[in-house]
């Protein structure tokens, strides 16, 4: 039996990311289900990384969560040039929300799906118990693309509390997903995760990369081609931005140390 692999959280542009596989990320979210306590997962690419430098609100929510682990090819390979923990694979969102769904099935814990809209939950919701037959879905929630007020926010909470679920995968586009589950997470009091594009390429709405582009760490070139207008932007300015700053990071000309919540981040309900 293979050891899993916990290498510790390392800097990335001042945004903590745990240098972990898909075992441990499994076991982590499994154990906290189980036991019914918090833990805020995100799996973090180019573009989530960026938002947590861009904005250091944001960045200390980030550096808030339970977990971060690498979703991006290069995520994890900077993680090997600034502080050489070398992993065998990215730990890629929608392969990891699978992973925990099964492992779920076969323990006999629920799941309940908040965000994206009504028809690709269905989907989403169907292909997974269509996958995992004993994976139980406590209930669903499409988002409201819009700040919740706090009557709403309550609402929900108690609305998932009282569904008995073990985790939520949650699907809202980075970066209001992980800024919901940073604040949702001692509310609810189980796993959250953040997994995003998950929902729409388990619901079979949006279409993955081909596995050579993906190991090649071009998944966003493919992805801008599906969606030019809404995602030229994050792509054609962000990436030239965090290999700059990579390199700098590299070559010690710039620090960027992680800074840890205060109790200051502002409070955005986005549901």
């Amino acid at each position: 039996m293979e050891l899993m692999i916990n290498k510790g959280k390392y800097s990335i542009l001042g945004v903590n990311v745990n240098a972990v596989d898909y075992d441990f990320a499994v076991e982590t979210i499994v154990q906290a289900a189980e036991q019914k306590m918090p833990c805020s997962v995100s799996a973090l690419a180019v573009h989530g990384v960026m938002t947590g430098f861009l904005d250091p609100v944001h960045g200390r929510r980030l550096n808030g969560m339970d977990l971060v682990v690498p979703d991006g090819q290069p995520v994890r390979w900077a993680l090997w040039w600034l502080h050489q923990q070398g992993l065998p694979d990215r730990v890629y969102g929608p392969n990891l929300t699978l992973r925990v769904a099964q492992t779920f099935a076969e323990r006999g814990l629920s799941v309940y799906l908040y965000g994206s809209k009504p028809e690709i939950l269905e989907k989403f919701a169907q292909n997974l118990t269509d996958s995992f037959s004993g994976l139980k879905i406590a209930g669903m929630e499409p988002s409201k693309f819009r700040k919740l007020s706090e009557d709403e926010r309550q609402s929900l909470v108690n609305q998932i509390k009282a569904s008995g679920a073990n985790a939520v995968f949650l699907g809202l586009g980075c970066p209001r997903q992980e800024t919901w589950a940073y604040e949702y997470r001692n509310l609810l009091n189980i796993p959250i995760l953040a997994v995003g594009a998950a929902f729409d390429f388990h619901a079979g709405t949006l279409p993955q990369a081909p596995q050579v582009m993906q190991d090649w760490g071009l998944e966003w070139f493919y992805r801008l081609i599906q969606e030019p207008q809404r995602l030229w932007r994050r792509y054609i300015i962000l990436n030239p931005l965090y290999l700059w700053n990579i390199f700098l990071q590299y070559l010690r000309l710039r620090k960027f140390e992680p800074v840890m919540p205060d109790g200051s981040e502002t409070i955005e309900s986005y549901g």
